[in-house]
């Protein structure tokens, strides 16, 4: 199981923080290849048996690995992750719009938006061929419900398993006790799914 937290935290090395910003946004997705390329040298990994998990930017991350990568994963597990990133950037909170811009490049410059539209998941949908597990908070102020409202739909129209978790009561992140128990075991079911042998 890849976990893409790639930005996650800048405890760990301040100098790459700004190492995929705006144009260079697919840069740390490329970073998943050379990782799937490495776990398929080692003997004691099966490159077969890898999926993605990720969650908020690693929801992106996982998405984004799964356009890129679908053919060498068993399939994905995306929380709360930007699927497109002008919705994102339109739609997110007015007060993290602007520090989102600084970061992810604005959506209102003709070329940026180009770019974005290019990289976004959304807009590559069909490449991905694997099952996915979405899981969404209705009340989420970050990245809102419709981001994964159309993947979702986007996913089911173009014939991909696609399962939906949407916590009516969650914001940014599970933080009930009974709806993390829940994801859990979702996510349990889920991915046994992609993992086990299937019975004959």
């Amino acid at each position: 199981m890849i976990l893409p937290n790639v930005r996650g935290s800048d405890g760990y090395g301040k100098r790459y923080l700004n190492l995929d910003n705006a144009e260079k946004r697919e840069d740390s997705v490329r970073d998943i290849g050379a990782l799937l390329d490495w776990i398929a040298r080692q003997p004691g990994l099966d490159a077969k048996r890898v999926a993605v998990y990720g969650q908020s930017y690693g929801g992106y991350m996982s998405l984004a690995a799964m356009t890129h990568y679908s053919d060498r994963l068993v399939g994905g597990v995306e929380r709360y992750g930007i699927s497109n990133w002008t919705t994102f950037l339109e739609n997110t909170e007015a007060y993290r719009r602007d520090n989102r811009r600084a970061e992810y490049g604005d959506e209102r410059d003709p070329k940026m938006r180009r770019v974005l539209e290019a990289i976004s998941p959304m807009n590559n949908v069909g490449r991905i061929k694997k099952p996915m597990l979405v899981m969404q908070g209705a009340n989420d102020p970050r990245v809102p419900q419709s981001e994964s409202d159309q993947v979702v739909a986007k996913l089911r129209a173009a014939g991909n398993e696609a399962w939906y978790v949407l916590f009516a009561d969650e914001g940014h992140g599970f933080l009930k006790k009974p709806n993390n128990d829940l994801r859990r075991e979702v996510e349990t079911v889920f991915l046994r799914r992609l993992f086990e042998p299937v019975a004959k």
